[in-house]
């Protein structure tokens, strides 16, 4: 018999809604996207300091429904889904003992700088292993970031061995630990978000290819928005839920969006004659792999389903082309990310389109 209980939502701290973030639409609609497909994998934010970069991540977290989880459990295991619990709670349900199921939000979990090894991926105690014979392992922050978004702020001045890891966990879905010949396994599926300044350096090309999306997000120039946005934080920070009040049924409509765009997702469809374009502009991009090609039909179908649509659009394709190419032109370390100008310059020649000024 299985039980479900509510968390209280009283105690929980307010978030900046997401609907109320002005502007900055290009890193919103990739996170969205990532929501949607967590296949897609994952964004690469690069901006200006103090642009909202960590702020909308939050805000996305806390946008996110409710998911079912098995209580007391590190991993946050899914309790219907093989491929999200751990391998205790699968026992349990093979042996058809009780669960208990808890509804909670979404994890969203922050990445400190100087994070090891063992505290991202967990350790095993050997001693406590050989003298009582049993796995003793101790979580680290990608069993909790298991079924969530995994925020890491200034990811390129990470140690590339740690950006390594990250992206294979996200990748494959599992983190495997190994210490003296006893390997533990479990869930590790996530939304990997990085974020970053240019100025302190890109991430190496390698690194870089394996986000599935790119983000270019610049300080708001014109002079009204600016202002509306100080204005807002200024509302949200004296009475942050009357603030979030105002925007309670948009949250709740973008919400029950993502939510259908998951259902819809299998459904969507893509005309063979588009996927061979695609591959056309990775080809004359010089793309290297076919990275490029699967991520850019993964977000087109993303976004046809979170319209609510079934069929894949030109439009749908020149709407994330950019996003999921951009970073991925770049051979030489010291060359700097291309804006977009020569992806949208490919896409209108090869699908018969005008360049967007």
């Amino acid at each position: 018999m299985t039980a479900t209980l509510q968390a209280p939502t009283k105690t929980r701290r307010v978030v900046f809604p997401f609907t109320a973030i002005v502007g900055q639409e290009e890193m919103k609609l990739a996170l969205l996207l990532n929501v949607i497909d967590p296949k897609i994998g994952g964004v690469m934010i690069m901006g200006d300091r103090g642009t909202g970069k960590s702020t909308t991540i939050r805000a996305l977290a806390d946008l996110l429904p409710e998911i079912e989880v098995v209580a007391n459990d590190p991993f946050n295991s899914d309790p219907q889904d093989a491929d999200l619990m751990s391998e205790e709670i699968k026992q349990k349900l093979e042996q058809k003992l009780p669960i208990d199921i808890v509804k909670q939000k979404v994890q969203m979990v922050d990445l400190p700088l100087g994070a090891t090894e063992d505290r991202v991926c967990g350790t095993i105690d050997i001693e406590k292993a050989l003298s009582e014979g049993v796995k003793a392992f101790e979580p680290g922050l990608l069993a909790k970031a298991n079924r969530g978004i995994l925020y890491v702020d200034e990811v390129n001045l990470l140690d590339d061995h740690l950006v390594d890891v990250l992206l294979d966990s996200a990748a494959s879905g599992w983190n495997t630990v190994e210490r003296e010949g006893i390997s533990i396994r479990h869930p590790a599926r996530f939304v990997l978000v990085g974020s970053g300044n240019p100025e302190e350096g890109e991430l190496r090309p390698q690194l870089l290819d394996r986000f599935g999306m790119h983000a270019e997000i610049h300080t708001v120039k014109e002079p009204n928005l600016r202002v509306k946005i100080v204005e807002q934080r200024a509302e949200f920070d004296a009475n942050p839920p009357e603030f979030s009040d105002k925007y309670q049924q948009e949250q709740e409509e973008i919400q029950n969006k993502l939510v259908q765009a998951q259902k819809l997702l299998p459904q969507v469809n893509m005309d063979y004659d588009l996927r061979v374009k695609i591959s056309e502009v990775c080809s004359e991009l010089d793309v290297d792999g076919l990275r490029g090609d699967i991520v850019t039909n993964r977000a087109a179908k993303a976004l046809a389903a979170f319209e609510g649509r079934t069929e894949v659009t030109v439009d749908d394709i020149r709407r994330v082309i950019v996003l999921c190419l951009r970073h991925r032109l770049r051979k030489d370390p010291l060359e700097s990310i291309d804006s977009g100008y020569k992806v949208d310059k490919s896409v209108a020649r090869i699908f018969g389109l005008e360049i967007e000024e």
